[in-house]
């Protein structure tokens, strides 16, 4: 966040700007809770009650601007602790969603694209999906105990369905064997989607919720084609 030495009268501002939310902004007492409390507080400036008081004097081209909404974290701690019970998280992802999209930092705009079109962040086409959890299945096998493991994909009426993360099957591959070995040796009943599977979704974190909706409504359509009664969403 930039200084600004440029006074700005009270009356110049439009308060009713961001008066339809319902974070009650407007109750904040600035008592620093919030930023004491924060895990990235002070990261170039950034200060969670400033950024209330931004929204609640009603300064929307500098919020929607800032860089502060997406140094956010949005682990709620600050939420936690307000004794105003402010819901900054909710009101950072609105801020986030005001952003053009073109402008939205990083690659998360991208990877929401690329999930929208092809069902997951990476845009990783369902051939090398199949295959590199098959290989990972292989891997498994070859350790004591876990000689007729494999993998379940698409399977109809398992009890459980698992989505996973993009990185899981990018750069951390290993992680994938962790929760499989566990569902082995528990002889739990589960499987994993071929199509649709991803499971972060960026359009929460970039308060995109047409996009939010869309990935979250592949996730239960995948349930119900494969007649799943349990989810476990690890993102």
């Amino acid at each position: 966040m930039e200084t600004i030495s440029e006074i700005v009268e009270m009356d110049h501002l439009n308060h009713a700007r961001f008066e339809s939310w319902h974070f009650s902004q407007d109750f904040c007492i600035t008592c620093g809770m919030c930023s004491s409390s924060c895990p990235v507080s002070g990261i170039d400036g950034f200060d969670p009650r400033k950024l209330v008081r931004m929204v609640s004097l009603g300064l929307e081209d500098q919020v929607i601007e800032a860089r502060w909404p997406w140094i956010c974290t949005m682990c709620a701690k600050c939420e936690h602790v307000c004794p105003m019970e402010i819901n900054i998280p909710a009101m950072v992802r609105n801020i986030r969603g005001l952003r053009d999209r073109e402008k939205v930092p990083g690659i998360l705009h991208k990877g929401l694209a690329a999930a929208l079109e092809t069902g997951n962040n990476l845009g990783l086409p369902k051939e090398d999906f199949v295959f590199i959890l098959e290989d990972v299945a292989e891997e498994i096998k070859e350790e004591p105990g876990f000689e007729d493991f494999s993998v379940p994909i698409d399977k109809q009426g398992a009890k459980l369905l698992t989505t996973i993360h993009n990185k899981l099957v990018n750069t951390h591959t290993e992680d994938l064997k962790h929760w499989w070995k566990i569902f082995h040796a528990a002889k739990e009943d589960w499987t994993v989607p071929s199509d649709n599977w991803e499971g972060t979704n960026w359009g929460l974190f970039t308060g995109d919720d047409e996009s939010m909706k869309i990935m979250a409504g592949r996730i239960a359509e995948n349930m119900q084609r494969l007649k799943i009664e349990t989810l476990m969403w690890p993102e």
